[in-house]
């Protein structure tokens, strides 16, 4: 909360901009500076003007005194808003997927492209000028090259929305190294991790670069495969315990080499150092089929939100191919 220092209309002298910490011990030392007659306004900006009046310099200790009693109420009315106020929501997202630590051959390029269209999400930004999620459509080129049999470079540009409150933009890019136990569709057991570098437009992320740590481990069972991506978001603020949990999963059945059914959850449950209460966290259940094509790999779904920190809708639809 911001105050401005104001000797009474007439007068020239007009203070800085301090809190309200400040603010007491700037009152301290002005007050014995005004003498008989002269006022000095208190203004919390931006409510209304508070006046005292300072009758002569012995009576500064008191008119301090209820300086500081009014500051203090202020102080702990906006403390009790702060705390009763919600969490803010949780930012947007381009990619909506479970990894299940495949990668392309090596020297293969492979495209995969993301859509996602949130046609009954959250309405409040996640910040101030973020992004709104009700309504807004979003997605990303990835593209990927196989380097080894263990390692996979890939590169995602442009991100781009489509919103009601900025209409459209490009949101920034990612780069993307994805580690792998060779020939993962193979193995019973699997794992992989794969980490991600962001560079985020202002309105997509209140951090202009983060990161992702994504641990992969899941397992064929011949037709069932399970699979859990327990994910760490980066902000690089605040050090290992400000890493943000974000775990998503999956469960799929596969019908044939070339169709699975799956159910898919995605959770954000907040920082290590202390989770989101159930009700501020969000977590999504989502039903998704895979087809496999001549032509693509397709990949579509819907997600229901099941907390008040979710968005109740989300659809996704995503293309892949190798490019040669």
């Amino acid at each position: 909360m911001l105050f401005l220092l104001r000797e009474a209309p007439g007068n020239a002298v007009e203070g800085p901009l301090f809190d309200c910490q400040r603010s007491l011990r700037e009152l301290a030392r002005l007050g014995s500076a005004f003498t008989a007659r002269r006022y000095l306004s208190l203004a919390p900006l931006p409510f209304p003007r508070i006046s005292l009046s300072l009758l002569d310099d012995a009576t500064v200790s008191s008119s301090v005194a209820m300086n500081v009693l009014k500051c203090a109420r202020l102080f702990f009315v906006a403390a009790a808003l702060l705390a009763a106020a919600p969490r803010p929501v949780l930012a947007q997202t381009d990619e909506i997927q479970v990894y299940d630590a495949s990668i392309a051959a090596p020297g293969k390029f492979n495209l995969t492209w993301h859509n996602n269209f949130t046609p009954d999400g959250l309405k409040t930004p996640a910040f101030p000028g973020a992004i709104i999620a009700d309504k807004s459509f979003n997605g990303v080129t990835e593209w990927a090259y196989g380097v080894t049999d263990w390692f996979e470079a890939g590169l995602y540009l442009p991100l781009y929305s489509f919103s009601k409150n900025h209409g459209a933009t490009i949101n920034g890019g990612k780069l993307r190294l994805l580690f792998t136990a060779p020939h993962a569709a193979d193995r019973t057991f699997f794992y992989a991790v794969n980490f991600e570098f962001s560079y985020n437009a202002t309105y997509w992320d209140n951090s202009r670069f983060t990161s992702e740590i994504r641990p992969i481990f899941g397992v064929h069972l011949h037709p069932v495969d399970i699979i859990v991506n327990p994910i760490l978001d980066n902000s690089y603020r605040g050090g290992f315990k400000s890493l943000d949990f974000a775990p998503a999963a999956r469960i799929a059945y596969n019908f044939s080499p070339k169709f699975a059914f799956a159910v898919e959850e995605y959770s954000d449950v907040g920082p290590l150092r202390a989770f989101f209460p159930t009700d501020q966290e969000s977590h999504e259940v989502w039903g998704v089929f895979d087809r496999a094509t001549k032509l693509a790999d397709i990949e579509a779904g819907v997600g229901f939100g099941v907390t008040a920190a979710s968005d109740k809708i989300t659809l996704k639809l995503m293309f892949s191919r190798d490019l040669n």
